[in-house]
C-alpha cells in the first residue's frame, strides 16, 4: 500500500531453504469463513483508526484456490490468496503504519516508560516492498541517522501516486481503446455482432479445471448450446462444470476413444446423436471409472484418443467448414508447456489450419500472458489476437447473453388445458430433440428481420413461425386461410377426438409446392393454445425414439396425474402410409409403457404428405387449383406484398399460387432463368443437378459446404466473407437455404418450388438438348461431388434411391425400375446403360446396384452372360440376402424362358431338353435357396423386434413359375404331346404317381423316344417333386396372403403382381393336375365311387377348395355362390364315400359351409347350423394331425363361442379355452417364418344374431360404411369404423374384466371365462386391474382379438 503497487500475498506456498522457491504446498482449509473474519480482525486490530477503512478496501477478502495433484484431481489442500490493490481514488498520498501488537488486546510496546515520539515511533512499523519481500523502515537500525530514508520515502509517497494515479488512467484509456466487450461480441458472433444471427453455426468449448465460485458466471454455456465440450477436468461430473451444465441442458457424455472412426463417420455422428444434443467429451478420465492421468503422462495415455476427437470434429463432412468456433474457456491457470490444453491448442491450429476459428477467454492478465506465452513456444504463433482476458466470468457471461434477442432468452411455455400454461424447461425440451416445439408464447418478444423472413417465405422457403407471428401483428392482413383449414379444425379433428384409441391420425396430401405443408403449420399454430403443437423435425429419425419424445411432451410437467390436452404432431415427407402407421403404434405402446389410460386419442398425428392426385382413403387433399375465395385473399395479399416490398416479381411460390398454378408463368420463370444455360459452366451443372433432383428424390438438397467446395467458393470465420447464393449467380432466384435433420444438422441447397424444377427439367431437354441421362451421368462421374463433405452421405442415399427406388405399381412393367430410369429409356434409349454402368463404379460394393444391373441386362438387354456376373457380384457383396439371391435364381429363370421362347423348333430336341432340364432345375435350387433365406431373415427380424420388413415370397413364387415353364417345355416333347393321353401321362409322372421307366415300358415307340427317357432319368428326383413342389409353394402361400394382413391393412402394389403371378400359374397346374368335370361326375352313377372321389378331389383342387385358405379366399374373391355351392355338395360326397374320411376335409367342409352361409345365407346346400356343430363335435373328439389344429380351433372357436344365454350349449364348448391356447401355439408353429411385419387377418367378427348369422365378414361390415379397401384401412386404424351405427348395431359387444395385457372375457357359461388380445394394447394401459371392459370380438388364426375397448 505505501509503495503504491498491487500485489499477492500467499499462504500456502514455500521458499528456500525448505523448499523450492515459489513451490504450491497448500493448506487445509476446514473453515473458511473463519480466515476472512481473521483479517478482518487484523485490520482493526493493527492498522491506525483512521485507516481502517482504507485498508479493508485495498485488502481483499482471501481467496481459496484449490491445489490440483498432477493428474489434475482435488488435492482437498487450497492456496490462500490476498490481494492488495492501492488504487490511487482510495489510498490519496496517505501512508500507512501498522501496530507489531493487537492495540485491543496489549499495551503498545515501548522501552521507555515516558510518552516520548521517539517511544511511540518504535511502537508503530513503517513497512515498503523490497523486492519480492517487503521492509520496515522504522526498525532499529546501526546508521548514524537511522529516520533518514524513512523521511526521504515518506517525501516521495506523493510522487508515487500521481505515477500510480497516471498509470491507472492509462490502464483505463487501455481497456477503453480495447473494448474487450466489444471484441468478444464480435468474435463470437463472428462479426454479426448477434448470437440470433451469428456467423457460427457450431460452438465447441475447450476447457479446464472449474471452481465452484465461477459455475454461477457461466450461464452462457447453456445458450451457447455448444455442440460439444473438451473437458480436462477429471471431477467434471461430480462438482465441476459438466455437473452444473447437465443440471440445466441436456447433455451426452462420451469418452474420447468413441470418435476414433471405425465405420462411417456419418453413422458414428448418429450414434453420437452429435449436434443433437451437446457432446460431452471427458479427455482426462472421469468416465466408467477411468483414471486421470499427470500432466508429463497424458500426452502418451490419452493425447492420441484427443486428437481422434479433434480431428472427427474438424471434418469437413461433421461440422461446416469455417462456420463453428473453438472456444477455450480457461477456468484455470495453465502454466506447464506439457498442459493438455496446449496441445489441444496446437491440434485444433493444425487442423483448422490457423487461428481464425479459435477463441481464448481468461479471467486475469497474468493467466493470459502465461498462455500466450506457452501456445507462442508450442506453435510459434502470437494469439493476442484471439484473447479475450479483460474481463471477468461474469463480464463475459453477461456480454455473450445480451447477444441473444429477447426472444431467445425469454420462457417457453406449453398448454395445460383450460387456458393454463406450463414452463417448458430448456434441459427438457433440448433432450426431445427429434421435435421442434411449438409454444403458446411462441416468437413473442423476438427481434427477427420481418422483412427477410417474410421474402423468404414468398419466394418458396417453407413458412417459418415468424410468418405466422408476424400476420398476427396489428395492421398486417391476416394469414390466408385455404379452404380446407376450417374443415380440419372443426370437422376432421373434433372427430378423431371423439376416438378411444391412444393414437389417431389424418392425412393432408397435397400436390407438392400446392401450399399443404403451410396449411398443416397453419392448423398447428391456430391450435397451439388448445394442444401440445410440435413437428417431427426428420421424417428419417428413429421412430421409436421419436415416439418415447411424443409422449413425454405429451406427460409434461403432469405428475401422477393423466395428460389433459393431448399432443398434435406434424409429420411430413414420409414416403410411405406404413410408416405412418408404424409411428401410431410406437407412440401407443410408448404410452402403454407409461401406463397412460386413452379415453380419447392422447396423440393425433397430422400427416402431411406428398400425393399427385386424390384417393379414396385421403382425408384432406389439396391440389393445384385455387377457389375463387382463395384467389381473392391472394390478391389482397399482393396488394399488401407490394407496399413493403419492392421484389415481388422474384417470389415465385407466392405468384405459382396467386397466379393459380399457371403453367404458362411457370415456364416462363424456367425459360428467363435458364436463358443462355451453359453445362459447362459449374452453377449451370449444380442447377441441374438440383433440377433433376427435386424431379425424381422428394426433399432433396445439397449441402451448402459441397456448394461451396464445387464452386470454389473460399469461405471465412466471419460473416460476409461469401454467399452460396452469389456463387449460383442468376440461379440464385430458384433456390434457397434450408436446414438440414440428419446424422448432423446441416445448411444445404434445394429448389425453390417443385413446379419450377418440373419445367426446368423440361426446358433444359428441349431447347439445350441436355437429357436426363447427360445429368445423372454428371452427378455419377463428377467426383468433386462426393469429397468429403456435408452431406455427403445423405447425397448418395438420393442418388441410390433414385436410381433403384421403383413404385409398388400393379403394372409389372412399370414396377421393375426406378421412374428416372425408365424415363430415360424413353427419352435416350440405350443411355440407361452407360447410366447404370456409371452407378456400379459410383457405388462399388453395392449389392443393390449390382442386383439392379443384372436385372437390367436379362429384362432389357437378353444378355444373361452378362446378368449372371452382376448377379454374382451382388451375391458377393450380400450373401446373406434373399433379394440378392433371388436375382441369381431370376436370370436363370428368364434365361431358360428366353430359351425356350427363342426355341422354334417342334418338337424340343432331346439336347435341348436336357438343356432345359438342366436349367429348369438349376433355377429351382436357387430358389429354393432364397426361400430358405428369407425364412432365416424373417426369424432374425423378429429377434430384432425393429424391424418389420415382410417374408420374401419371391423364392416360393419363382419354384412355381420355373415349374410351369417345365410344363410348357416338356408339352413341346414328342412324349409329352398336346393330346389328352399323353397329357394325362405327364402329370402322373410329374406327381409321382407313375415312373419314367414304367412310361418307357407303356410307350409303344420307346426305341424312337429312347433318348428323351435317358434324359427324363437323369431328373428323376426333380421331375417326380414337381408337382409335390408346386403344391406346397401354393399352400404356403396361401396362408401368408389370406390369413395374413398388411400390418396396417393398406393394399400393397407387389402382392397384388404376385397374386395376379399365382392365379395364371395355378390356372397352368389345375389345367394339368386337376382336368375334371364335377357337374358330369355327380351324373355318373356307375363311375367306381373311389375313382369318383378322386375325381372329386381334384375339382376341389382345382377350385382352391382343397384348403380352409382356399376357400377362406372366396370371401374376398368374385366369386359366384353357385360355384360355393358346388364345393359344398362336392365335400358332402367325398365325405359320405371316401374311405377313409380325412380330417383335413372334413375341416374344409366346415369352412365351405361358413363361407357360403356369408355369401348365400338362404342357399339349400347350407347344412343347417345345428347339424354343423354337430359334425364339429364329432372331428374334435377324433384324432387330429398337427397340420390341422390352427384350422380345426380356429372355426372351432368362432362357431362354439357363447354369446348369449338362451343359446343351445354344446358340450364342447367347456373346451374354449384350451382351444384358444393351441390356436396360438399353432399359429406360432406354422407361420412363425412369415408372419414379421404382417397382422394375423380378422376373419369374423362375433355378430348379434343367432346361428350363421353370429359370425360377421369384413366385407359386410365395409358395405355398412361404403368404403372401399383402402378407405377401410384408414377407418380400422383410426377406429373410426367402429363407431358407425350400422357397425355397432351388426355387432355384439361382449364384456369382461382386464388381466394385465390381456382380457378375461365373459360368455354365458358362468364357470367359463376366456383369455383374449386386444387389438391395440394402448386400450387397456391405464386400466385398473380387474377393471370391466366392453368390446367388439374378432376372430384371427392367433386368437380372437377384443376391438374397441370400453
Amino acid at each position: 500500500m505505501n509503495s503504491r503497487t498491487n500485489g499477492t500475498i500467499h499462504f500456502g506456498v514455500g521458499d528456500k531453504p525448505e523448499f523450492e522457491h515459489g513451490q504450491v504446498l497448500g493448506v487445509t482449509v476446514s473453515d473458511k469463513e473463519a480466515f476472512a473474519n481473521a483479517l478482518k480482525h487484523s485490520i482493526e486490530g493493527h492498522f491506525e483508526h483512521k485507516h481502517k477503512t482504507t485498508a479493508s478496501r485495498c485488502i481483499k477478502p482471501p481467496r481459496f484456490v484449490e491445489v490440483l495433484n498432477q493428474n489434475m484431481t482435488s488435492s482437498y489442500k487450497c492456496v490462500i490468496e490476498v490481494d492488495i490493490v492501492p488504487n490511487y481514488s482510495i489510498c490519496k498520498e496517505d501512508i500507512y503504519h501498522v501496530f507489531s501488537l493487537d492495540t485491543r488486546t496489549a499495551k503498545r510496546k515501548t522501552k521507555v516508560k515516558d510518552t516520548g515520539n521517539a517511544e511511540m515511533k518504535q511502537a508503530k512499523q513503517f513497512f515498503v516492498r523490497d523486492g519480492s519481500s517487503s521492509r520496515d523502515l522504522l526498525a532499529p537500525t546501526s546508521f548514524a541517522k537511522p529516520m533518514v530514508e524513512y523521511d526521504q520515502f515518506v517525501h516521495s509517497v506523493a510522487q508515487l501516486s500521481q505515477l500510480r494515479n497516471q498509470a491507472e488512467e492509462e490502464h483505463l484509456k487501455m481497456v477503453q481503446t480495447s473494448f474487450h466487450g466489444s471484441r468478444l461480441s464480435q468474435m463470437i458472433t463472428g462479426g454479426t455482432g448477434s448470437l440470433d444471427k451469428s456467423h457460427f453455426e457450431q460452438y465447441v468449448i475447450v476447457t479446464n479445471k472449474s471452481h465452484p465460485i465461477q459455475l454461477e458466471s457461466l450461464a452462457f454455456l447453456q445458450e451457447l448450446n455448444p455442440t460439444a465440450v473438451l473437458d480436462f477436468d477429471p471431477e467434471s461430473a461430480k462438482h465441476g462444470l459438466q455437473k452444473y451444465f447437465d443440471e440445466q441442458s441436456a447433455v451426452n457424455v462420451h469418452f474420447p476413444g468413441q470418435y476414433k472412426i471405425t465405420e462411417a463417420v456419418e453413422d458414428i455422428a448418429c450414434k453420437l446423436k452429435l449436434t443433437r444434443n451437446t457432446s460431452w467429451v471427458l479427455c482426462n478420465g472421469g468416465l466408467n471409472d477411468e483414471p486421470p492421468s499427470d500432466t508429463e503422462d497424458w500426452l502418451m495415455d490419452k493425447g492420441a484418443s484427443v486428437r481422434d476427437v479433434i480431428s472427427f470434429l474438424c471434418r469437413k463432412d461433421v461440422l461446416t467448414q469455417k462456420r463453428f468456433l473453438v472456444v477455450f474457456l480457461l477456468l484455470s491457470t495453465v502454466s506447464e508447456k506439457m498442459d493438455p490444453l496446449v496441445e489441444t491448442f496446437s491440434i485444433f491450429w493444425q487442423e483448422l489450419r490457423g487461428a481464425e476459428q479459435i477463441l481464448c477467454i481468461c479471467e486475469n492478465e497474468n493467466d493470459s500472458n502465461c498462455w500466450k506465452d506457452l501456445v507462442e513456444a508450442r506453435c510459434g504463433i502470437n494469439i493476442s489476437g484471439r484473447c479475450i482476458c479483460e474481463l471477468s466470468f461474469s463480464e463475459v457471461s453477461g456480454t455473450i447473453l445480451s447477444l441473444f434477442s429477447k426472444n431467445r432468452r425469454a420462457n417457453r411455455f406449453l398448454a395445460c388445458g383450460g387456458g393454463s400454461k406450463v414452463l417448458l424447461e430448456k434441459k427438457a425440451e433440448r433432450t426431445l430433440n427429434t421435435l421442434d416445439i411449438l409454444c403458446v408464447n411462441q416468437c413473442e418478444g423476438g427481434t427477427v428481420d420481418q422483412v427477410l423472413k417474410e421474402e423468404n417465405f414468398y419466394r418458396g422457403e417453407k413458412a417459418e413461425w415468424w410468418n405466422f407471428f408476424f400476420s398476427e401483428q396489428p395492421g398486417s392482413m391476416p394469414f390466408i386461410r385455404r379452404d380446407q383449414f376450417d374443415f380440419i379444425i372443426k370437422t376432421v379433428i373434433p372427430s378423431l377426438r371423439s376416438l378411444s384409441k391412444a393414437c389417431v391420425s389424418f392425412s393432408l396430401m397435397h400436390v407438392p409446392g400446392c401450399g399443404g405443408t403451410t396449411l398443416a403449420m397453419h392448423i398447428l399454430w391456430a391450435l397451439k393454445d388448445d394442444y401440445r403443437c410440435a413437428v417431427l423435425k426428420d421424417s428419417k429419425a428413429d421412430l421409436a425414439e421419436a415416439a418415447a419424445h411424443i409422449v413425454r411432451l405429451l406427460t409434461y410437467n403432469h405428475g401422477e396425474q393423466l395428460p389433459r390436452i393431448p399432443v398434435l404432431l406434424m409429420i411430413d415427407d414420409f414416403e410411405e402410409m406404413d410408416k405412418v402407421f408404424q409411428l401410431q403404434q410406437l407412440v401407443e405402446e410408448a404410452c402403454i409403457k407409461k401406463d397412460i389410460q386413452a379415453k380419447s386419442p392422447l396423440v393425433i398425428i397430422l400427416n402431411c404428405m406428398r400425393a399427385e392426385e386424390q384417393s379414396e382413403s385421403t382425408d384432406v387433399f389439396i391440389g393445384n387449383n385455387l377457389s375463387e375465395t382463395e384467389q381473392q385473399q391472394f390478391e389482397q395479399k399482393l396488394k399488401e406484398i407490394e407496399k413493403t416490398h419492392k421484389n415481388a416479381e422474384t417470389f415465385y411460390g407466392f405468384m405459382i399460387m396467386k397466379k393459380n398454378f399457371s403453367q404458362e408463368y411457370v415456364q416462363g420463370v424456367a425459360r428467363n432463368t435458364l436463358k443462355g444455360f451453359s453445362i459447362n459452366q459449374k452453377p449451370a451443372q449444380l442447377i441441374a443437378v438440383l433440377v433433376l433432383m427435386s424431379k425424381y428424390r422428394k426433399g432433396a438438397s445439397l449441402s451448402v459446404s459441397l456448394c461451396e467446395e464445387f464452386l470454389g467458393l473460399q469461405p471465412k470465420p466471419y460473416c460476409g466473407s461469401v454467399r452460396i447464393e452469389d456463387g449460383f449467380g442468376k440461379f440464385s432466384t430458384l433456390i434457397n437455404i434450408i436446414s438440414v435433420e440428419d446424422n448432423v444438422v446441416y445448411k444445404a441447397v434445394k429448389m425453390i418450388h417443385a413446379s419450377i424444377a418440373l419445367h426446368c427439367l423440361q426446358e433444359l431437354t428441349t431447347k439445350y438438348n441436355i437429357h436426363k441421362a447427360e445429368i445423372i451421368n454428371l452427378l455419377l462421374t463428377t467426383d468433386e461431388l462426393y469429397d468429403c463433405t456435408q452431406g455427403k452421405d445423405r447425397l448418395m442415399q438420393d442418388v441410390h434411391v433414385m436410381l433403384v427406388k421403383r413404385p409398388h405399381s400393379v403394372e409389372e412393367e412399370i414396377s421393375r425400375f426406378s421412374p428416372l430410369i425408365h424415363d430415360i429409356a424413353k427419352e435416350t434409349a440405350g443411355l440407361e446403360e452407360m447410366v447404370l454402368l456409371n452407378a456400379s463404379k459410383r457405388f462399388q460394393k453395392d449389392a443393390i446396384i449390382a442386383q439392379l444391373l443384372s436385372r437390367y441386362y436379362y429384362l432389357k438387354k437378353k444378355d444373361f452372360k452378362e446378368a449372371e456376373d452382376w448377379a454374382r457380384t451382388a451375391k458377393d457383396h450380400s450373401r446373406e440376402s434373399s433379394y440378392i439371391a433371388d436375382t441369381s435364381a431370376q436370370v436363370i429363370k428368364h434365361k431358360l424362358k428366353s430359351a425356350i421362347a427363342s426355341d422354334k423348333e417342334i418338337p424340343i430336341t432331346p439336347e435341348k431338353m436336357k438343356t432345359y432340364l438342366k436349367m429348369g432345375q438349376a433355377a429351382t435350387d436357387a430358389f429354393k435357396e432364397t426361400h430358405d433365406l428369407a425364412k432365416k431373415e424373417s426369424v432374425q427380424r423378429l429377434q430384432r423386434k425393429t424391424d418389420s420388413c415382410p417374408f420374401n415370397v419371391s423364392g416360393c413364387l419363382g419354384e412355381i413359375q420355373v415349374a410351369v415353364i417345365v410344363i410348357e417345355m416338356l408339352e413341346k416333347t414328342p412324349i409329352f404331346s398336346f393330346e389328352d393321353v399323353r397329357h394325362d401321362v405327364m402329370a402322373r409322372v410329374l406327381s409321382n404317381y407313375i415312373t419314367i421307366q414304367d412310361m418307357e415300358t407303356c410307350d409303344r415307340r420307346h426305341n424312337k423316344h429312347t433318348t428323351y427317357y435317358r434324359i427324363l432319368k437323369e431328373f428323376e428326383g426333380f421331375l417326380y417333386d414337381l408337382r409335390f413342389r408346386m403344391k406346397t409353394c401354393f399352400d404356403l402361400l396361401d396362408n401368408f396372403f389370406v390369413n395374413l394382413g398388411s400390418r396396417f391393412a393398406i393394399k400393397d402394389g407387389r402382392d397384388q403382381i404376385v397374386q395376379r403371378e399365382l392365379f395364371r400359374c395355378f390356372k397352368k397346374y389345375a389345367d394339368l393336375f386337376c382336368r375334371t368335370d364335377s357337374s358330369e361326375l355327380l351324373k355318373n352313377k356307375t363311375m367306381n365311387l373311389m375313382l369318383q372321389v378322386h375325381h372329386h378331389r381334384q375339382f376341389l383342387e382345382k377350385r382352391r377348395a382343397d384348403t380352409f385358405t382356399g376357400i377362406l379366399s372366396w370371401l374376398d374373391n368374385s366369386t359366384t355362390p353357385e360355384m360355393i355351392e358346388k364345393i359344398v355338395r362336392t365335400y358332402e360326397h367325398v365325405l359320405r364315400n371316401a374311405s377313409p374320411v380325412c380330417v383335413k376335409e372334413q375341416v374344409n367342409f366346415i369352412y365351405a359351409n361358413v363361407v357360403l352361409s356369408c355369401i348365400k345365407p338362404e342357399s339349400q346346400a347350407l347344412q343347417p347350423y345345428q347339424h354343423l356343430l354337430r359334425f364339429l363335435c364329432q372331428v374334435l373328439h377324433g384324432q387330429i394331425p398337427l397340420s390341422d389344429y390352427l384350422p380345426l380351433h380356429f372355426i372351432a372357436v368362432a362357431l362354439l363361442w357363447p354369446q348369449q344365454h338362451h343359446w343351445q350349449k354344446p358340450a364342447e364348448c367347456k373346451n374354449l379355452r384350451s382351444y384358444v391356447s393351441q390356436m396360438r401355439t399353432s399359429y406360432h408353429a406354422m407361420l412363425k417364418e412369415m408372419y414379421n411385419g404382417k397382422d394375423p387377418v380378422v376373419h369374423f367378427f362375433l355378430g348379434k344374431k343367432q346361428g350363421y348369422e353370429g359370425l360377421i365378414h369384413l366385407r359386410e361390415i365395409q358395405r355398412c360404411v361404403k368404403a372401399g379397401q383402402d378407405q377401410t384401412a384408414s377407418l380400422w386404424h383410426n377406429g373410426k369404423i367402429w363407431r358407425e351405427r350400422q357397425v355397432q348395431d351388426l355387432l355384439y359387444r361382449a364384456t369382461g374384466k382386464v388381466n394385465g395385457n390381456m382380457l378375461v372375457a365373459d360368455t354365458c357359461i358362468p364357470d367359463l371365462k376366456i383369455d383374449i388380445s386386444p387389438l391395440f394394447r394402448s386400450q387397456l394401459s391405464g386400466r385398473a386391474e380387474g377393471s370391466e371392459v366392453s368390446f367388439f370380438l374378432g376372430f384371427s388364426m392367433k386368437g380372437p382379438l377384443a376391438i374397441e375397448i370400453h
